[in-house]
């Protein structure tokens, strides 16, 4: 399984800001190794945000997303104390799902 992500979630009035670091190869399978073989295509596929259960962001990502990701976005009408929660499925059907609370 993958490394947790590094979440954090900070409010701002009514919008919480949360940036996100995931731990992921991202491999495009466009590589070649040593030996000169394609490196076979692995890359995170979805992506979705949720705030206390409730879903506020989906995303679609492909091989073009360079390696461990970086991602960030704003939350309207969050606030200190709130849950925020990312996961992740990539094509090989891996998953990752990791919580933060909003500070």
């Amino acid at each position: 399984m993958a490394d947790p992500m590094r979440i954090r979630a900070q409010a701002s009035g009514d919008k919480v800001n949360v940036k996100v670091l995931m731990a992921h190869e991202m491999e495009s399978g466009q590589r070649k190794d040593s030996a000169g073989k394609t490196i076979p295509a692995w890359h995170i596929n979805e992506v979705t945000a949720s705030l206390n259960g409730k879903v506020v962001m989906t995303a679609e990502w492909g091989a073009s997303v360079s390696k461990n990701p970086f991602t960030e976005f704003t939350i309207k009408g969050g606030k200190a104390g709130d849950k925020v929660s990312i996961s992740w499925t990539d094509n090989k059907g891996d998953k990752r799902t990791d919580e933060a609370v909003v500070t």
